[in-house]
């Protein structure tokens, strides 16, 4: 855990105009902290407010490095959802354009709808000089990646105790289960500094890695060589460069027999009759978005 997340201020704006009392910091600490575990932001459009902060070392809270483009965010503690939403990307529009940043990092003294972004995220959409500003937000499913997903042992790692972090995967993994040679699948329970861990003998591997995300598309790498501190890249990815929402899987309704042809009633008839019922294949589906959000809510893990 970057410690910085915990104790720096957040809210930061050049020619010192800006910086909120330390007393508002823990007042939104406080409101939040007794919150339920919540999902990741949805593709629904939310309504909030963005700040920007300068990174205090060199990684987030999420464990990995910052992306190369510098454009990421801290989410609060809801949000965060207990580090399911590292990796992911959000859609972020202010009042001078919109920017895609990837979820980095938490803050713990931020409400739902409070962002913070990173200072280059920021100066996209936003004067730097206003300190806070209004905006809109979305996740992306799918979003393209910049690469194939890797997976790295943190430092510590044996045949004892299993422990990686994983990035590029652009949609919030719900569930990690491992496994070596001749070996049972094992479940890794994720930790809020994004490690997922398997306490327990494991052996020396290779590993194959299952992985799911929240929308339950399952993956898995091969091949995996318990090399702590190497980044190892897979061949495999939960995106495939779609930035739409995760197409639902609809049953398909049954055609409706065409009705026998009736005489035309007379105009009498018709204007005393009531309208018949539309047959029920005509009614609308749901629409794909809401049936996508419904199957992307994940389990509830850490806050």
């Amino acid at each position: 855990m970057t410690a910085h997340r915990l104790l720096a201020p957040r809210w930061l704006a050049t020619g010192g105009a800006v910086l909120l009392a330390g007393v508002l910091g823990v007042a939104m600490l406080l409101q939040n902290s007794g919150s339920a575990c919540a999902a990741p932001p949805s593709s629904a459009k939310h309504k909030g407010k963005a700040t920007f902060y300068d990174l205090a070392g060199t990684q987030g809270n999420c464990s990995t490095e910052p992306p190369a483009d510098d454009l990421y965010v801290a989410l609060g503690r809801t949000e965060y959802s207990g580090a399911t939403a590292c990796g992911s990307y959000l859609d972020v529009t202010g009042p001078k354009g919109k920017v895609r940043v990837k979820v980095f990092d938490s803050c713990p003294e931020c409400p739902v709808g409070h962002l913070d972004l990173s200072r280059t995220a920021f100066n996209r959409i936003g004067k730097e000089i206003d300190g806070i500003i209004p905006i809109t937000y979305r996740a992306v499913p799918n979003a393209p990646a910049p690469g194939p997903l890797s997976i790295t042992f943190v430092e510590g790692t044996s045949q004892y105790y299993w422990a990686v972090t994983i990035d590029n995967h652009s949609n919030p993994i719900r569930s990690v289960q491992a496994k070596g040679p001749g070996g049972a699948w094992k479940k890794a329970a994720l930790e809020d500094y994004n490690v997922w861990i398997i306490d327990g003998q494991t052996g020396g591997g290779p590993f194959q890695v299952r992985m799911t995300d929240i929308y339950g598309r399952t993956i898995t790498a091969r091949n995996i060589k318990l090399l702590p501190q190497k980044k190892q890249t897979t061949s495999v990815r939960f995106a495939t460069g779609s930035s739409s929402a995760v197409p639902p899987v609809v049953p398909k309704k049954k055609k409706a027999s065409p009705a026998p042809s009736k005489p035309s009633p007379s105009p009498s008839a018709s204007s005393s009759s009531p309208a018949a019922p539309l047959p029920e294949s005509t009614e609308a589906a749901a629409a794909p978005e809401e049936v996508a959000l419904a199957a992307a809510e994940p389990k509830a893990s850490r806050c």
